[in-house]
Formats: C-alpha cells, structure tokens, sequence
C-alpha cells in the first residue's frame, strides 16, 4: 500500500493506472474508518483494479460551531484498515495542499442543497461538492463508491457529476449498522452508554414508520408526528428535522403514494446523527 500526499503525486500515480487500462474505485472520507468504510472499500476491490481511498477532514463543509477542531482522527489505525482491506493508494492530503493562500473557487448547486441537512448547514454541501470534484480532478477514478446513510450527499455528488460532464460512474452502497441497529457513523464515538441507548430510537423510528405505512397510514404529517414521539420519549435528544420527501427531487409530500424518502437529523447529547430510509408502499 502507497500512502500519497501531494496533489501532483496523486495525479501522476492516476495518469499511470489509466495508461494501462486498469480501472481506479475511488473512496472519499474524512477518515476514523469503520465498518461503513470499509463496505465502501470492499465494492470497490470488487469492482475495480486499483483502489484509492482518501483521507482528508475538509474545512470547508464544517460550519461556525460545528466539530471540525474534535473530529475523531486517527491515521495510524486508518492505515492499518485500509491495507487489510485491500486499498493500493492512501491519498493524505493537507488543508494547505488544497486550499491555498488566496483560494477563491468553490462548486455551488442551485436547488438539492436547499432541503434537509442543507437548510441548517448552509454551507454544508457547498464545501461538499467542492471537495470531491478537486479530488475528482486529482484522483481521476472510473468509478467512486459513496454511502447512502448521506443521502442528501450522494443526491447532490451525482446531479454534480451529471452537470459538470464528469467522467465518473457514482456508485451508492447499502448504510452499514451497528449489531443494534444504529447507523455506522464517525461520529457514534461522542455517545455515551445512554445516548447511544437513545440514539436507537432514529432507526426504530424509521422501522415503525414503514410499519404505519403497511397498515395503510398514508398521511405524512401522521407519520412523522408518530415518529417524533418515539423520539422525543428518549433522553437526551433534540429533532433538527424529520422529513418524508420524493426520493430525486427532496421535495416534501403530503401523502405516500409511491416509495419515497424519510430522512431525519437528531441531536443526542451534543452529537448530530443522521439516518434515513426509503419507505415501500407495498411489501
């Protein structure tokens, strides 16, 4: 396994790899790997020839007050997961390798921001979509393999990828959970015993919704009250939103007549955790 930090670098590795007609699997995170990544990882050895995974915390998609200064790191322990599992290329670049001095030049999409968690992290996916399409340009995958649990954020990557005439195929993989149920998250260290207890009620919430709808509650605003008071029943958690929307446009609806989107947000404690779903209509 080569680890790469400059840009440079990285593109010449890239150019290389293409020349020989091998395909590169790209996996973008901010690092702290878990299982979740590691799903990621998996779906690219098997579908790819070379494997890179990036590891970079991008300042630009953290807001005033968000956890960017305590977000969990750990390279050592990320190499040791990314060898096991295959990768060929570790790419660690820096805050000042790809923001440097007098940087001006930022990707902004005009309406899928404009829902969910884009609503109270306004700058959220605008640092999003920056990001990944400068390591687009550096790493310069066939294909990049993202998980659904963001689903907002793949939402947004692949309109990008569709506007911009990007070269890439966007692969969505399954969200990976925990033995109990909670969605894999980086951010599921902050918990403690109780919140993590808590925190259970997101993915409950989301299963007994699709229970409703079997039953034929097709109203939306009865569902999502039902589900914010199996949240609010638990300690420690404050709902950011809960939404039933149309599963492209994000777009909230009054009553479900077809598969759709639940997606919500909840603080637990002081940790923000997210989850979502595509409820069935049907079984």
């Amino acid at each position: 396994m080569k680890i790469i930090e400059h840009p440079s670098e990285m593109q010449v590795f890239s150019n290389t790899i293409r020349k020989t007609d091998q395909t590169i699997g790209f996996v973008p995170t901010m690092g702290y790997l878990h299982k979740g990544h590691i799903s990621l990882l998996d779906a690219a050895r098997k579908n790819c020839d070379q494997v890179v995974l990036s590891i970079f915390v991008n300042p630009t998609q953290f807001g005033p007050g968000e956890d960017l200064s305590v977000y969990p790191r750990d390279l050592p322990k990320d190499f040791k997961i990314a060898e096991k599992a295959g990768v060929d290329i570790v790419f660690t670049p820096t805050d000042n390798g790809l923001y440097g001095k007098n940087y001006q030049t930022y990707v902004y999409l005009k309406q899928l921001p404009n829902y969910l968690c884009g609503i109270h992290r306004p700058h959220h996916f605008q640092g999003v979509s920056t990001i990944v399409s400068k390591l687009f340009n550096m790493v310069k995958p066939h294909k990049a393999f993202f998980g659904e649990k963001d689903y907002q954020q793949l939402a947004v990557i692949r309109q990008m990828v569709l506007d911009l005439n990007f070269d890439i195929a966007i692969v969505g993989c399954p969200i990976v959970r925990e033995h109990d149920g909670l969605a894999m998250s980086s951010r599921n260290v902050y918990l403690s015993d109780a919140q993590r207890a808590s925190a259970l009620s997101l993915n409950q919430s989301l299963k007994s919704t699709q229970q409703y709808l079997f039953k034929g509650v097709i109203d939306t605003e009865t569902l999502i009250n039902k589900a914010k008071d199996l949240i609010n029943s638990q300690q420690e958690t404050k709902i950011e939103y809960i939404r039933i929307c149309h599963k492209d446009t994000l777009d909230d609806i009054q009553t479900v007549n077809e598969d759709c989107l639940m997606a919500l947000a909840v603080h637990v404690g002081k940790t923000r955790l997210i989850d979502n779903t595509i409820l069935q209509l049907e079984k």
